[in-house]
């Protein structure tokens, strides 16, 4: 070869480099789309609730429909994306975000919030399969994926940070529907840049998408996640134990299902892949153990030791900080050492820090908060990331839509039964407080509803006994969050265990696919 032949051939080389990494940086916009919208609803709730004026029941599908939808259809979304192109599939849900977005800023009523929230969903479900799976078709260096997904993670940790930031200053300044247009510039520089820079694929042998499937496992996982947080918020109900059986019954369907079709909508055999099960459930774990923290410390740092929503955001910013800063090393560290010593060690430091809170109280300094949560992340971002490499390794990658589809079903399912059992336990803890002599019975019932709640009753009461029962429910809401943080530590760590075993002669891979 001329020397002028490797000059064009290093030129196309690093051309190609240059066009992954471009092709990259859409594809984090798309988690940064999604990451976001997730942390904004909780803050523009007592805003939309005010405006479109719900009842209890339809607030709580509010919050709750976008969740159900989005993990009922992932498994399905992501074997489509294998079959008609993963790249179609994003471009197509991105722009149905954004047009979705519209709708739910715009919402008039709360049966309109409520289904522009299911749709939203249906959007959703489109997006992190497909940026998983595109980074699996386009990074062929195992090293290069490692730090692909790094950054895919620390993007998804850093949208989750910044969310609550951006909405804070949005509902200070303008209406509450404005924390759903944000999503609307992000998702046009997605689909106009995405058009050039992002390669498509998929599986050239998929066969058809088997509709029974898709219905089969929307009614399962929809039917067994509403029956995980019927019975946290009301108990063992009928309806709770009816929607629990015909979840049950429908992924078992779905299951025998998929073994009988040619092209089945998930290759169940991924599963006899130690590393492949393993990762799956170190992540549902992980995210089980996380989600009572995740979902009751913006309580603790607004209700408990009263700081306005913006500082409760910046609070926790040192989670985020160290899932960004382990998150891009990961892959190298698996490497250097092994995938279950980096993913073991991820696990144990989270669930040491999770320990740690268990000695939080109401007037605790931010160092002990500040330390855990940083520790707390330093560990996600090793076991998250290293985690999904293994996913994504583990198959073909022309079933890495399907594959990544179950990594984030993982996390979906982890989150419902965390929020709902952790739930349980904290409102179990706080529920049971004792409140002063004199105070009046429907004043009494509303405080032991929730810690919220129990701030608006007290403003109803004499200075001497609102400060009591605003005290008392304070003692029990952090009595719950230390008994479910010490839960959620003991799950971390038992997980660990588990993960240094499932995880035995699990590598990341060197060579270059081709």
């Amino acid at each position: 070869m001329t020397s002028t032949e490797q000059l064009r051939a290093g030129e196309g080389t690093m051309a190609k480099s240059r066009g992954r990494w471009l092709a990259l940086s859409v594809l984090v916009l798309a988690v940064l789309l999604v990451a976001v919208d997730a942390t904004v609803l909780g803050l523009a709730t007592p805003f939309l609730s005010e405006d479109l004026k719900p009842s209890g029941t339809q607030l709580l599908w509010i919050g709750d429909v976008y969740s159900f939808i989005i993990a009922g259809l992932l498994v399905s979304m992501g074997s489509l994306g294998d079959r008609i192109g993963r790249k179609k599939l994003l471009l197509t849900g991105a722009v149905a975000f954004g047009a979705v977005s519209v709708l739910n800023a715009y919402a008039t009523s709360p049966e309109m919030m409520i289904l522009a929230r299911a749709l939203l969903g249906v959007a959703g479900a489109t997006l992190m399969p497909s940026t998983l799976a595109l980074i699996r078709n386009i990074f062929h260096d195992p090293k290069e994926r490692s730090l692909a997904i790094g950054i895919w993670g620390a993007t998804a940790s850093a949208g989750a940070a910044v969310g609550p930031v951006v909405g804070g200053f949005l509902l200070e300044h303008f209406w509450w529907g404005s924390v759903f247009l944000i999503n609307l510039p992000v998702m046009a520089v997605l689909v106009v840049v995405g058009v050039k820079l992002l390669p498509e694929s998929k599986n050239p042998v998929a066969g058809p998408w088997d509709l029974v499937s898709v219905g089969l496992s929307l009614v399962g996982i929809i039917a067994l996640v509403y029956a995980v947080k019927e019975a946290a918020t009301e108990g063992p109900t009928a309806m709770a134990g009816a929607a629990a059986l015909l979840g049950l019954a429908a992924l078992w369907a779905f299951v025998r299902r998929q073994f009988t079709l040619a092209a089945p909508l998930l290759d169940m055999r991924l599963f006899r892949h130690r590393g492949f099960s393993g990762a799956v459930l170190a992540d549902l774990l992980t995210v089980f153990g996380l989600s009572g923290l995740v979902f009751f410390l913006s309580q603790f740092l607004q209700l408990v030791q009263g700081r306005e929503p913006l500082e409760a955001g910046l609070a926790e910013l040192p989670a985020a900080i160290g899932a960004v800063v382990t998150g891009l090393v990961a892959g190298r560290y698996a490497r250097r050492y092994s995938v279950r010593s980096v993913v073991t060690g991820g696990l144990a430091a989270i669930g040491l820090a999770l320990g740690a809170l268990t000695l939080i109280d109401r007037s605790s300094g931010y160092p002990l908060l500040g330390a855990s949560l940083l520790v707390v992340g330093l560990g996600a971002g090793f076991s998250f990331t290293v985690t999904a490499d293994v996913i994504l390794s583990s198959v073909p990658k022309e079933q890495a839509g399907s594959a990544s589809a179950v990594s984030e079903t993982a996390y979906e399912l982890g989150a419902a039964l965390g929020i709902a059992l952790l739930g349980s336990i904290v409102t179990g803890a706080y529920r049971g407080f004792p409140v002063p002599a004199g105070v009046p019975a429907p004043v009494a019932e509303a405080a032991h509803e929730s810690l919220g709640g129990a701030v608006e009753a007290a403003r109803t009461l004499p200075g001497p006994t609102a400060e009591a029962v605003t005290t008392a429910a304070q003692h029990a809401f952090v009595d719950g969050l230390r008994l479910a943080s010490g839960v959620g530590a003991a799950v971390l760590l038992a997980t660990a265990v588990a993960a240094w075993f499932l995880l035995r002669g699990q590598q990341l891979a060197d060579h270059v696919e081709h």
